[in-house]
């Protein structure tokens, strides 16, 4: 015997069924406002990491390259001219001399220079390029492809210790990407002992 199923007659369709070119318009721009704000953080991302990553470790690496060229001078230098890379023999600051016996106190002050790139010295600064070549300006001026500044400064030792010298190289960028503020600098310090 076969039997019969009595379905309830016509099949009506549920009002859920489907969805309406509202719904999908109503979805959408909630994806794309929820994407706005992922987007915004995501340039935050991009120009935080150009900075603190990229252009600090930069300014960083071109602070210590100053520093090994500053180091290796006699730590009684008056006259190495260290604006160039490798240093000059002559016509320059050096390490600003000695200003106590036992060595020649007329060869210099023993100090000079600022570690302030918004005021720098003469024969204490020196400029870069994008990719770290150093320019050079006229007459002591900033040139007009630079994109990093070097200065540095010798001081007396910690609590005027004699026969001590206290270098510091700070280098600071022209620009940063993105966000307004501090522009990304490194200060490297060392201390130089005398005779070394």
């Amino acid at each position: 015997m076969i039997r019969h199923v009595k379905t309830g007659g016509s099949r009506k369709r549920s009002a859920q069924a489907g969805t309406t070119l509202i719904e999908t318009m109503i979805a959408i721009a909630i994806i794309l406002i929820c994407a706005g704000g992922v987007l915004g953080l995501a340039a935050l991302a991009v120009s935080t990491t150009e900075n603190q990553g990229h252009l600090v470790a930069r300014t960083t690496e071109y602070s210590q390259d100053k520093m090994e060229q500053l180091l290796a001078l006699a730590y009684c230098d008056a006259i190495s001219d260290t604006t160039q890379m490798p240093s000059v023999a002559s016509g320059g600051t050096g390490l600003a001399g000695c200003p106590n016996p036992p060595t020649n106190p007329a060869t210099g002050t023993g100090t000079g220079g600022s570690s302030d790139p918004s005021n720098p010295v003469t024969g204490y600064v020196d400029y870069l390029d994008s990719t770290g070549t150093p320019v050079a300006g006229a007459g002591g001026n900033a040139p007009a492809s630079w994109a990093y500044i070097r200065v540095w400064q010798i001081s007396a030792g910690p609590g005027g210790v004699s026969k001590m010298k206290q270098i510091t190289v700070t280098t600071r960028v022209l620009n940063q990407v993105g966000i307004r503020g501090e522009l990304p600098n490194s200060t490297v310090t060392v201390l130089k002992s005398y005779p070394f």
